[in-house]
């Protein structure tokens, strides 16, 4: 498929923490041209069955991670769900910077991922209130659980959206979606004679 990925943001000062998660999520599935030219011409008849597309982008710190979620914002591709870590020593924690981040992006879902218990279910939720938008991963981390958090946050984070914010992608996806097919087709079709 030719859609934009959806965008994750993994906040970790842990360098091969980040490298696991683009083994997950960004792991290339292969689509056949006949089938890519089949959904072009005939609409996705995939659709919720297939995978999302994910685009991982890092940042190594929770000040730096807060920073990457104001500039995605700005450049109209904003985050859809990010992994924090609780552990980033020497700056703030992922408990601490949870609500910055929420406050960036309202709509932000937050997977807190943790391998101690610096805080107990009382304390993060004192810190950080309760919200539907929040979720805990315990490391390790199961492929299957990254997965299922990454496809089931993005189809809430898109169920979500008002009515009109839903028009408009699916106003700009169709048109993208007719354009794309309109320029393979004019590049496999046989020239005129």
């Amino acid at each position: 498929m030719n859609e934009v990925p959806h965008r994750i943001l993994v906040i970790d000062d842990n360098p091969e923490i980040h490298e696991d998660f683009r083994k997950v999520l960004c792991t290339h599935r292969s689509v056949s041209k006949l089938t890519a030219a089949e959904s072009f011409l005939f609409g996705d008849s995939g659709g919720s069955d297939r995978q999302y597309e994910f685009r991982v982008d890092s940042a190594f710190q929770a000040q730096e991670g807060l920073a990457r979620v104001y500039h995605a914002i700005q450049e109209g591709y904003p985050y859809e769900v990010a992994f924090v870590d609780v552990r980033m020593p020497p700056g703030l924690d992922g408990i601490e910077v949870t609500p910055r981040l929420w406050i960036a992006d309202p709509s932000l879902h937050i997977v807190i991922c943790t391998a101690y218990s610096d805080y107990t279910w009382e304390q993060m939720f004192e810190k950080v209130g309760v919200s539907d938008r929040m979720f805990v991963l315990k490391k390790p981390f199961d492929r299957e659980e990254v997965l299922q958090l990454a496809h089931g946050l993005i189809t809430k984070r898109m169920a979500d959206r008002s009515p009109a914010e839903r028009r408009g992608a699916n106003a700009e996806a169709a048109a993208e979606k007719f354009q794309t097919a309109i320029f393979q087709l004019r590049h496999e079709l046989p020239p005129h004679a």
